[in-house]
């Protein structure tokens, strides 16, 4: 199986067991284009200047979402915010890391129909049960939240991304509220990475809450 990265772990906590988006296609697809900069951050690939994203390694990861993203962050004209990112590696992210979940034996792709008319496809795991990735990608979280010790980079950073989604409520539904609260506020605080590394992080996660925010305005100005 190939490496897999946050992106894939989102989606996989995203679908449910039946293979539907729970999270939303706004939001989820914010969120994969956050995931992206987050792996990207965490690999010392980019960083925030004055409230800007710059590559601060160019060296390809030798993942293929990855180096992508970090082409077109190099390559483009100007520097642009977080936000601006998030918003445009999104687009047409989740059909990626769906097909590349499917190519991995994690995932298989139902097509099907609502009704009998209007078409559905939908992504249940392969073997019916709980994806393995899935399954640890949740206990990864699940103990740094109801244990006091130190946690590592990309956990933090996939417990900030679900926390940014409000994704983090499903994830530890039958956890008390108050003790998820604050130790994800411990985890966010925490000494797990290098500054500018946690700048990076903390950066896009306040965009991906503010795309979030911005895209549910949108959607319920539009329908009123």
């Amino acid at each position: 199986m190939p490496e897999l990265n946050l992106t894939h772990e989102l989606v996989l906590l995203a679908y449910d067991d039946q293979g539907v988006n729970r999270l939303g296609t706004p939001n989820l697809d914010q969120g994969l284009g956050g995931a992206l900069l987050l792996e990207l951050a965490l690999a010392g690939r980019v960083e925030v200047t004055d409230g800007r994203l710059a590559v601060a390694d160019p060296t390809p990861t030798g993942q293929p979402l990855l180096d992508e993203a970090l082409v077109r962050i190099r390559t483009e004209s100007r520097p642009r915010r977080p936000q601006d990112w998030i918003t445009r590696l999104g687009r047409g992210l989740r059909e990626q890391v769906l097909d590349e979940l499917v190519a991995a034996g994690v995932l298989r792709r139902e097509a099907g129909r609502v009704l009998g008319v209007f078409p559905r496809t939908r992504f249940p795991s392969r073997t019916g049960a709980e994806p393995v990735v899935e399954t640890e990608a949740r206990q990864r979280m699940r103990t740094a939240v109801t244990t006091d010790g130190p946690v590592d980079p990309r956990t933090a950073a996939l417990i900030g991304l679900t926390r940014a989604l409000d994704l983090h409520r499903k994830v530890f539904r039958d956890l008390p509220k108050e003790q998820v609260a604050r130790r994800i506020a411990e985890i966010g605080a925490g000494d797990w990475a290098s500054a500018a590394t946690r700048r990076a992080v903390q950066e896009t996660q306040m965009a991906i809450i503010t795309a979030t925010s911005t895209a549910a305005i949108i959607a319920t100005t539009t329908v009123s």
